[in-house]
């Protein structure tokens, strides 16, 4: 599987690729500077032991990818999707991991990606409430739930994939697209916690499955 991470050289798109990259996936890191996503390639392929992992502009990322991974900011998501549709897939699946903290609105970051992409792209929402620093250390299981989000039943199966190659992870299906902005508001919550019990990777558990 080739998976490219638009917004790799994040914390968030960085932990994902070394947990990717150490299960044996293609991996590329895409950004809108190369000299940055080539630098965060060199490092994640240090650290996970991986020689699959390459540093590549956005478009050049996703272009021929089985799977791209959203880990941008909200405020540049849509500018950034607009920029790539040109050379996505058709059909392609995409997994967003986007979190809007500001109330600004009621529709999920998924549903705005959906709404940003070719028709025809099928998009899953994922990996919210996972901590960049749990996902940084390998030599640790996730130990957490992620939660899985989407109208499209082989968006929801392949990003259950990718949380598969997680371990200590669990998918749990949390219905359509729109419920990911539930899982969005956790987040804050979350980041809350972290604060009080000064932690850096409070994550979810799901009882009575």
């Amino acid at each position: 599987m080739t998976i490219a991470i638009v917004g790799g050289t994040g914390a968030e798109g960085t932990g994902l690729a070394l947990r990717f990259a150490r299960a044996g996936a293609r991996v590329r890191i895409g950004s809108r500077d190369l000299g940055r996503a080539q630098a965060a390639a060199g490092r994640i392929s240090e650290t996970a032991q991986s020689t699959q992992v390459e540093g590549c502009l956005n478009n050049d990322a996703v272009r021929g990818a089985d799977v791209i991974v959203l880990t941008l900011p909200y405020e540049s998501q849509v500018d950034t999707l607009l920029g790539l549709s040109a050379n996505l897939p058709p059909g392609v699946i995409v997994v967003d991991a986007t979190v809007q903290l500001k109330e600004e609105s009621t529709e999920s970051s998924a549903q705005r990606a959906a709404r940003n992409l070719p028709e025809g792209t099928r998009v899953a929402a994922a990996f919210h409430t996972l901590g960049a620093d749990l996902l940084g250390q390998l030599d640790h299981g996730v130990d957490s739930d992620v939660l899985i989000c989407a109208d499209d039943p082989e968006a929801k199966r392949v990003a259950a994939e990718l949380v598969a190659m997680l371990p200590g992870a669990r998918t749990v299906d949390a219905g359509p697209l729109r419920n990911g902005r539930l899982i969005e508001n956790l987040v804050s919550l979350l980041i809350a916690i972290n604060r009080r019990n000064k932690v850096k990777h409070a994550g979810i558990r799901i009882t009575g499955l």
